[in-house]
Protein backbone atom coordinates (compact mmCIF):
# COMPACT_ATOMS: atom_id res chain seq x y z
CA UNK A 1 0.00 0.00 0.00
CA UNK A 2 1.31 3.47 -0.83
CA UNK A 3 0.51 6.67 1.02
CA UNK A 4 1.38 9.90 -0.80
CA UNK A 5 0.82 11.53 -4.14
CA UNK A 6 2.96 11.67 -7.22
CA UNK A 7 0.65 11.75 -10.20
CA UNK A 8 1.55 13.74 -13.30
CA UNK A 9 -0.74 12.37 -16.00
CA UNK A 10 -3.43 14.84 -17.11
CA UNK A 11 -6.35 12.54 -16.45
CA UNK A 12 -5.43 12.13 -12.81
CA UNK A 13 -4.88 15.87 -12.43
CA UNK A 14 -8.26 16.90 -13.80
CA UNK A 15 -10.64 14.05 -13.15
CA UNK A 16 -11.17 13.45 -16.87
CA UNK A 17 -12.55 10.09 -18.03
CA UNK A 18 -9.55 7.76 -17.70
CA UNK A 19 -10.88 5.50 -20.47
CA UNK A 20 -10.07 8.14 -23.09
CA UNK A 21 -7.01 9.89 -21.60
CA UNK A 22 -3.70 8.72 -23.04
CA UNK A 23 -1.33 7.74 -20.23
CA UNK A 24 2.35 6.91 -20.46
CA UNK A 25 5.29 6.14 -18.24
CA UNK A 26 7.64 9.01 -17.26
CA UNK A 27 5.21 11.83 -18.20
CA UNK A 28 7.58 14.31 -16.52
CA UNK A 29 9.45 14.40 -19.84
CA UNK A 30 6.67 16.52 -21.35
CA UNK A 31 6.35 19.04 -18.49
CA UNK A 32 7.50 22.53 -19.48
CA UNK A 33 10.85 23.05 -17.73
CA UNK A 34 11.61 26.76 -18.24
CA UNK A 35 9.87 30.02 -17.34
CA UNK A 36 10.04 31.71 -20.75
CA UNK A 37 7.98 29.03 -22.51
CA UNK A 38 5.93 28.61 -19.34
CA UNK A 39 4.85 32.24 -19.57
CA UNK A 40 3.77 31.81 -23.21
CA UNK A 41 1.32 28.93 -22.76
CA UNK A 42 4.02 26.25 -23.29
CA UNK A 43 5.00 27.57 -26.72
CA UNK A 44 8.58 26.81 -27.76
CA UNK A 45 9.22 24.84 -30.94
CA UNK A 46 9.73 27.90 -33.19
CA UNK A 47 10.45 30.79 -30.81
CA UNK A 48 13.90 32.39 -30.83
CA UNK A 49 16.61 30.01 -29.57
CA UNK A 50 18.12 29.99 -26.10
CA UNK A 51 19.79 27.49 -23.77
CA UNK A 52 16.46 25.72 -23.15
CA UNK A 53 16.03 24.86 -26.84
CA UNK A 54 17.26 21.33 -26.08
CA UNK A 55 13.79 20.58 -24.69
CA UNK A 56 11.73 22.42 -27.30
CA UNK A 57 13.66 22.06 -30.55
CA UNK A 58 17.36 21.13 -30.63
CA UNK A 59 17.60 22.34 -34.25
CA UNK A 60 17.33 25.94 -32.96
CA UNK A 61 20.56 25.79 -30.97
CA UNK A 62 22.87 26.52 -33.87
CA UNK A 63 21.10 29.85 -34.48
CA UNK A 64 21.96 31.25 -31.04
CA UNK A 65 24.14 34.34 -31.46
CA UNK A 66 26.45 33.56 -28.54
CA UNK A 67 29.16 30.94 -28.27
CA UNK A 68 28.46 29.54 -24.83
CA UNK A 69 25.49 29.64 -22.50
CA UNK A 70 23.65 27.76 -19.81
CA UNK A 71 20.41 27.90 -17.87
CA UNK A 72 18.95 26.60 -14.62
CA UNK A 73 15.20 26.39 -14.02
CA UNK A 74 13.16 25.46 -10.96
CA UNK A 75 9.46 24.60 -10.74
CA UNK A 76 7.62 23.67 -7.53
CA UNK A 77 5.19 21.07 -8.91
CA UNK A 78 1.56 20.70 -7.80
CA UNK A 79 2.30 23.18 -5.03
CA UNK A 80 -1.43 23.75 -4.52
CA UNK A 81 -1.82 20.28 -2.99
CA UNK A 82 1.73 19.02 -2.29
CA UNK A 83 4.61 20.91 -0.73
CA UNK A 84 7.61 18.73 -1.57
CA UNK A 85 7.48 18.05 -5.34
CA UNK A 86 9.71 19.96 -7.73
CA UNK A 87 11.38 19.93 -11.14
CA UNK A 88 14.93 21.14 -11.75
CA UNK A 89 16.21 21.63 -15.30
CA UNK A 90 19.84 22.34 -16.23
CA UNK A 91 20.98 22.98 -19.79
CA UNK A 92 24.07 24.31 -21.52
CA UNK A 93 25.30 24.73 -25.09
CA UNK A 94 28.54 25.38 -26.95
CA UNK A 95 28.92 26.56 -30.57
CA UNK A 96 32.26 25.25 -31.78
CA UNK A 97 31.61 26.50 -35.32
CA UNK A 98 29.20 29.01 -36.78
CA UNK A 99 27.06 26.19 -38.16
CA UNK A 100 27.55 23.54 -35.47
CA UNK A 101 26.61 23.39 -31.81
CA UNK A 102 26.42 20.81 -29.04
CA UNK A 103 24.48 20.85 -25.79
CA UNK A 104 23.81 18.83 -22.67
CA UNK A 105 20.88 19.00 -20.27
CA UNK A 106 19.41 17.29 -17.24
CA UNK A 107 15.83 17.18 -15.96
CA UNK A 108 15.31 16.02 -12.37
CA UNK A 109 11.85 15.35 -10.96
CA UNK A 110 11.54 15.01 -7.19
CA UNK A 111 8.13 13.48 -6.39
CA UNK A 112 8.36 14.12 -2.65
CA UNK A 113 8.14 11.66 0.19
CA UNK A 114 5.66 8.77 0.22
CA UNK A 115 5.04 6.02 2.80
CA UNK A 116 4.95 2.30 1.93
CA UNK A 117 2.82 0.18 4.27
CA UNK A 118 2.14 -3.56 4.38
CA UNK A 119 -1.00 -3.39 6.56
CA UNK A 120 -3.36 -0.84 8.04
CA UNK A 121 -1.58 -0.53 11.40
CA UNK A 122 1.89 -0.45 9.86
CA UNK A 123 3.79 2.79 10.44
CA UNK A 124 5.28 2.33 7.02
CA UNK A 125 8.61 2.98 5.36
CA UNK A 126 9.33 6.43 3.88
CA UNK A 127 10.66 6.68 0.34
CA UNK A 128 11.46 9.53 -2.04
CA UNK A 129 10.50 8.69 -5.65
CA UNK A 130 12.53 10.50 -8.28
CA UNK A 131 12.97 10.58 -12.03
CA UNK A 132 15.86 11.76 -14.17
CA UNK A 133 16.60 12.44 -17.84
CA UNK A 134 20.07 13.28 -19.20
CA UNK A 135 20.42 14.61 -22.76
CA UNK A 136 23.20 15.09 -25.29
CA UNK A 137 22.41 17.19 -28.38
CA UNK A 138 23.97 18.02 -31.73
CA UNK A 139 22.64 20.87 -33.88
CA UNK A 140 23.75 21.86 -37.39
CA UNK A 141 22.81 24.61 -39.82
CA UNK A 142 22.27 23.39 -43.39
CA UNK A 143 21.93 26.96 -44.66
CA UNK A 144 21.49 30.45 -43.25
CA UNK A 145 17.80 29.69 -42.69
CA UNK A 146 17.54 25.94 -42.07
CA UNK A 147 18.84 23.81 -39.22
CA UNK A 148 18.46 20.25 -37.92
CA UNK A 149 19.09 18.74 -34.52
CA UNK A 150 19.21 15.36 -32.79
CA UNK A 151 19.18 14.51 -29.10
CA UNK A 152 20.04 11.27 -27.32
CA UNK A 153 18.42 10.78 -23.91
CA UNK A 154 18.86 8.45 -20.96
CA UNK A 155 15.79 8.07 -18.72
CA UNK A 156 15.75 6.74 -15.16
CA UNK A 157 12.57 6.42 -13.08
CA UNK A 158 12.68 5.14 -9.50
CA UNK A 159 9.14 5.24 -8.12
CA UNK A 160 9.20 2.43 -5.55
CA UNK A 161 12.82 1.61 -4.75
CA UNK A 162 13.07 -2.05 -3.71
CA UNK A 163 9.54 -2.19 -2.29
CA UNK A 164 7.63 -5.31 -3.38
CA UNK A 165 3.96 -6.20 -2.97
CA UNK A 166 1.81 -9.18 -3.90
CA UNK A 167 4.82 -11.26 -4.85
CA UNK A 168 5.87 -8.80 -7.57
CA UNK A 169 9.37 -7.42 -7.23
CA UNK A 170 9.52 -3.75 -8.12
CA UNK A 171 12.53 -2.14 -9.72
CA UNK A 172 13.48 1.22 -11.23
CA UNK A 173 12.53 1.79 -14.85
CA UNK A 174 15.15 2.72 -17.44
CA UNK A 175 15.03 3.61 -21.10
CA UNK A 176 16.83 5.51 -23.84
CA UNK A 177 15.24 7.74 -26.45
CA UNK A 178 16.00 10.21 -29.22
CA UNK A 179 14.63 13.51 -30.55
CA UNK A 180 14.69 14.56 -34.21
CA UNK A 181 14.01 18.21 -35.05
CA UNK A 182 14.07 20.80 -37.82
CA UNK A 183 13.93 24.60 -37.69
CA UNK A 184 13.50 27.21 -40.42
CA UNK A 185 13.42 30.99 -40.11
CA UNK A 186 13.25 33.74 -42.71
CA UNK A 187 13.51 37.53 -42.41
CA UNK A 188 10.59 39.38 -43.96
CA UNK A 189 9.59 42.92 -44.84
CA UNK A 190 6.20 43.25 -43.16
CA UNK A 191 4.40 46.59 -42.97
CA UNK A 192 7.67 48.44 -43.38
CA UNK A 193 9.11 46.80 -40.22
CA UNK A 194 11.81 44.17 -39.82
CA UNK A 195 10.08 40.85 -39.22
CA UNK A 196 10.89 37.16 -39.00
CA UNK A 197 8.85 34.02 -39.59
CA UNK A 198 10.05 30.78 -37.99
CA UNK A 199 8.74 27.23 -38.37
CA UNK A 200 9.69 24.28 -36.20
CA UNK A 201 9.03 20.56 -35.80
CA UNK A 202 10.29 18.16 -33.16
CA UNK A 203 9.52 14.48 -32.59
CA UNK A 204 10.76 13.77 -29.08
CA UNK A 205 11.18 10.73 -26.83
CA UNK A 206 11.40 8.11 -29.58
CA UNK A 207 12.37 5.17 -27.43
CA UNK A 208 11.72 1.85 -25.75
CA UNK A 209 8.92 1.15 -23.30
CA UNK A 210 9.52 1.25 -19.55
CA UNK A 211 8.82 -1.51 -17.04
CA UNK A 212 8.90 -1.40 -13.25
CA UNK A 213 8.57 -5.16 -12.80
CA UNK A 214 8.93 -7.49 -15.79
CA UNK A 215 8.53 -7.56 -19.57
CA UNK A 216 4.85 -8.42 -19.23
CA UNK A 217 4.16 -5.02 -17.69
CA UNK A 218 5.56 -2.36 -20.02
CA UNK A 219 4.32 1.16 -20.69
CA UNK A 220 5.27 3.46 -23.59
CA UNK A 221 7.20 6.64 -22.93
CA UNK A 222 5.61 9.92 -24.14
CA UNK A 223 6.75 10.05 -27.75
CA UNK A 224 5.48 13.44 -28.89
CA UNK A 225 5.21 15.38 -32.14
CA UNK A 226 5.33 19.17 -31.79
CA UNK A 227 4.70 21.47 -34.76
CA UNK A 228 4.62 25.24 -34.57
CA UNK A 229 5.35 28.70 -35.88
CA UNK A 230 6.48 32.03 -34.48
CA UNK A 231 6.19 35.48 -36.04
CA UNK A 232 8.34 38.33 -34.72
CA UNK A 233 8.13 41.97 -35.76
CA UNK A 234 10.01 45.09 -34.68
CA UNK A 235 7.42 47.74 -33.92
CA UNK A 236 10.20 50.34 -33.73
CA UNK A 237 13.90 50.32 -32.72
CA UNK A 238 12.96 49.69 -29.07
CA UNK A 239 9.84 47.53 -29.14
CA UNK A 240 9.50 43.98 -30.46
CA UNK A 241 6.55 41.57 -30.47
CA UNK A 242 6.41 37.80 -31.03
CA UNK A 243 3.37 35.55 -31.54
CA UNK A 244 3.78 31.78 -31.23
CA UNK A 245 1.56 28.78 -31.90
CA UNK A 246 2.32 25.10 -31.17
CA UNK A 247 0.40 21.88 -31.82
CA UNK A 248 1.19 18.68 -29.90
CA UNK A 249 0.21 15.07 -30.54
CA UNK A 250 1.31 12.10 -28.44
CA UNK A 251 2.52 9.38 -30.80
CA UNK A 252 1.56 6.43 -28.59
CA UNK A 253 -1.36 4.00 -28.91
CA UNK A 254 -4.73 5.41 -27.93
CA UNK A 255 -6.44 3.73 -24.93
CA UNK A 256 -8.97 1.09 -25.88
CA UNK A 257 -12.34 0.61 -24.21
CA UNK A 258 -11.11 -2.62 -22.63
CA UNK A 259 -8.53 -0.57 -20.73
CA UNK A 260 -5.50 -1.98 -22.54
CA UNK A 261 -3.20 -0.76 -25.27
CA UNK A 262 -2.20 -2.76 -28.31
CA UNK A 263 1.10 -4.58 -27.96
CA UNK A 264 2.84 -2.86 -30.87
CA UNK A 265 6.40 -2.18 -31.90
CA UNK A 266 7.84 1.29 -31.40
CA UNK A 267 7.35 2.42 -35.00
CA UNK A 268 4.03 0.61 -35.27
CA UNK A 269 2.72 2.43 -32.22
CA UNK A 270 4.03 5.80 -33.44
CA UNK A 271 2.53 5.68 -36.92
CA UNK A 272 -0.56 3.80 -35.77
CA UNK A 273 -1.31 6.56 -33.24
CA UNK A 274 -2.75 8.71 -36.04
CA UNK A 275 -5.62 6.30 -36.73
CA UNK A 276 -6.21 3.99 -33.78
CA UNK A 277 -8.68 6.01 -31.69
CA UNK A 278 -11.99 4.25 -31.05
CA UNK A 279 -13.89 7.40 -31.96
CA UNK A 280 -12.21 7.75 -35.35
CA UNK A 281 -10.95 11.01 -36.81
CA UNK A 282 -12.93 13.20 -34.41
CA UNK A 283 -11.21 11.58 -31.43
CA UNK A 284 -7.80 11.84 -33.09
CA UNK A 285 -8.32 15.60 -33.36
CA UNK A 286 -9.14 15.68 -29.65
CA UNK A 287 -5.70 14.24 -28.92
CA UNK A 288 -4.02 17.40 -30.27
CA UNK A 289 -3.25 20.08 -27.69
CA UNK A 290 -2.91 23.74 -28.58
CA UNK A 291 -0.44 26.24 -27.13
CA UNK A 292 -0.48 29.91 -28.06
CA UNK A 293 1.48 32.81 -26.66
CA UNK A 294 2.82 36.32 -27.14
CA UNK A 295 6.06 37.95 -26.01
CA UNK A 296 6.84 41.66 -25.86
CA UNK A 297 10.40 43.02 -25.52
CA UNK A 298 11.46 46.55 -24.74
CA UNK A 299 15.00 47.36 -25.88
CA UNK A 300 15.88 43.63 -25.62
CA UNK A 301 15.98 44.17 -21.85
CA UNK A 302 12.48 43.80 -20.38
CA UNK A 303 9.93 41.20 -21.50
CA UNK A 304 6.26 40.57 -20.78
CA UNK A 305 4.57 37.33 -21.80
CA UNK A 306 1.09 35.84 -21.93
CA UNK A 307 -0.19 32.51 -23.22
CA UNK A 308 -2.97 29.94 -23.22
CA UNK A 309 -2.93 26.12 -23.23
CA UNK A 310 -5.94 24.12 -24.43
CA UNK A 311 -6.63 20.40 -24.20
CA UNK A 312 -9.82 18.52 -25.06
CA UNK A 313 -12.14 17.70 -22.15
CA UNK A 314 -12.04 14.06 -23.25
CA UNK A 315 -8.23 13.88 -23.21
CA UNK A 316 -7.29 15.55 -19.94
CA UNK A 317 -9.17 18.87 -19.89
CA UNK A 318 -6.15 21.03 -19.04
CA UNK A 319 -7.02 24.64 -19.81
CA UNK A 320 -4.97 27.45 -18.37
CA UNK A 321 -3.72 30.97 -18.87
CA UNK A 322 -0.06 31.82 -18.27
CA UNK A 323 1.76 35.08 -17.69
CA UNK A 324 5.45 35.83 -17.38
CA UNK A 325 8.18 38.43 -17.10
CA UNK A 326 11.79 38.51 -18.25
CA UNK A 327 14.90 40.63 -17.82
CA UNK A 328 18.25 40.64 -19.64
CA UNK A 329 21.41 42.55 -18.76
CA UNK A 330 24.70 41.84 -20.55
CA UNK A 331 25.40 38.10 -20.01
CA UNK A 332 22.67 37.58 -17.40
CA UNK A 333 18.95 36.83 -17.73
CA UNK A 334 16.07 35.91 -15.47
CA UNK A 335 12.54 34.71 -16.31
CA UNK A 336 9.43 34.16 -14.21
CA UNK A 337 6.12 32.48 -15.10
CA UNK A 338 2.80 31.97 -13.34
CA UNK A 339 -0.03 29.59 -14.31
CA UNK A 340 -3.73 30.44 -13.87
CA UNK A 341 -6.04 27.44 -14.55
CA UNK A 342 -9.51 27.97 -15.94
CA UNK A 343 -10.96 25.71 -13.25
CA UNK A 344 -10.95 26.80 -9.60
CA UNK A 345 -9.05 24.67 -7.05
CA UNK A 346 -7.16 22.99 -9.87
CA UNK A 347 -4.02 21.00 -8.87
CA UNK A 348 -1.93 23.08 -11.31
CA UNK A 349 -3.12 26.38 -9.80
CA UNK A 350 -0.41 28.80 -8.69
CA UNK A 351 2.34 26.92 -10.53
CA UNK A 352 5.46 29.06 -10.57
CA UNK A 353 8.55 28.73 -12.74
CA UNK A 354 11.91 30.44 -12.38
CA UNK A 355 14.83 30.44 -14.84
CA UNK A 356 18.32 31.92 -14.75
CA UNK A 357 20.27 32.25 -18.01
CA UNK A 358 23.86 33.14 -18.83
CA UNK A 359 25.12 33.82 -22.37
CA UNK A 360 28.65 34.80 -23.32
CA UNK A 361 29.60 36.94 -26.30
CA UNK A 362 31.38 35.44 -29.25
CA UNK A 363 35.14 35.54 -29.32
CA UNK A 364 36.72 37.98 -31.71
CA UNK A 365 38.38 35.20 -33.69
CA UNK A 366 35.33 33.33 -34.92
CA UNK A 367 36.06 30.17 -36.86
CA UNK A 368 35.58 30.36 -40.60
CA UNK A 369 32.16 29.19 -41.73
CA UNK A 370 31.84 26.51 -44.36
CA UNK A 371 28.56 28.07 -45.57
CA UNK A 372 29.88 31.63 -46.10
Amino acid sequence: MVQGQGVTNPGTLTGADSSTVITTAVPFLTITPDARAGGMGDVGVATSPDANSVHWNPAKLVFIENDIGFSISYTPWLGKIINDMSIVYLSGYYKFQKEQAVAVSMKYFDLGEIIFTEKADDEGTPFNPRELAIDATYSRALSQNLGIGVTARYIHSNLTGSFSSGGVEARPGNSVSADIAVYYNKDLAFGGNNSNLALGANISNIGAKVTYSDENNEDPIPTNMRLGAAFTTDLDPYNKLTFGLDFNKLMVPSPQFNGSQDDQSLLGGMFGSFGDAEGGFSEEIQEVTLSMGAEYWYNDTFAARVGYFLESEEKGNRKYLTVGLGFRYQVFGIDFAYLVPQEQEHPLAETLRFSLLFNFDKSESEEESVTD
